[in-house]
């Protein structure tokens, strides 16, 4: 196992490792564990009873953080005419139909999130191989692939988070910064965990909710008690 540093192990000091954390003193517990010199991201880790091997229960949704993620977004847009011109005035950073295809295709990634009028999923569906494994396919279900072209641009420019479980039943996702207040990150986690519980599969038996962590990039993992967010937000 590697060796912690010195202010990894001074920090970590503010986090009991056997202590579950109600939502607020969790992110007030988070604050304390900051030490990189840069705004460091504040991610939660979400370990539903899921098995994503099934379709019916693939977990997978979008929610606008109230206090937005803190990152900025490039986000690029697959739309023509009327609505690609409602896509830059909307804050789009990069536009087009066939020419960004071919652009993505030879290898042009500088971009977060991408959005698609239905008109072009024709021309995006072919690029599914490379934004597939990235995570950046357009996709109705989180509305990414939408007629209100200007609203999605927005609201990925906004603080827009998507989150989908991953092969082990886990969700990784964004909800701020190291620099935003406790108060914040407690807005933002609470209506992120809020979208999870509904995104619930109707088909899962058992227990949905198994164990939440949150942490800084690169502090300790600050453990939250899921009896407690059930009860609250269940």
């Amino acid at each position: 196992m590697a060796k912690r540093g010195k202010n990894y192990v001074k920090v970590a000091k503010a986090v009991s490792p056997t202590e579950r954390y109600d939502l607020q003193a969790a992110c007030t517990v988070l604050k304390e564990t900051r030490r990189a010199k840069f705004d460091e991201s504040a991610d939660v880790a979400i370990n539903l009873g899921v098995d994503p091997r099934h379709a019916d229960q693939m977990v997978r949704g979008a929610i606008v953080l109230p206090h937005g993620t803190g990152k900025k977004m490039r986000v690029a847009v697959f739309a023509k005419g009327a609505k690609a011109d409602e896509a830059k005035a909307a804050g789009a950073d990069i536009v087009g139909a066939e020419d960004l295809a071919a652009k993505v295709e030879s290898g042009f990634m500088d971009f977060d999130r991408v959005i698609a009028h239905p008109e072009l999923m024709a021309v995006v569906g072919k690029l599914g191989r490379v934004l597939g494994p990235r995570g950046l396919m357009p996709n109705p279900k989180v509305g990414t692939v939408t007629v209100d072209i200007g609203r999605a641009v927005e609201e990925a420019k906004g603080g827009k988070v998507e989150f989908r479980v991953d092969k082990t039943g886990t969700i990784h996702a964004p909800f701020g910064r190291a620099s935003f207040d406790k108060d914040k990150l407690y807005d933002n986690l609470k209506l992120l965990l809020e979208a999870v519980l509904k995104a619930r599969p109707h088909s899962l038996k058992g227990q949905y909710l198994k164990k939440v962590v949150v942490s800084f990039t690169m502090g300790p993992g600050v453990k939250i008690d899921v009896g407690q967010v059930m009860a609250q937000l269940g």
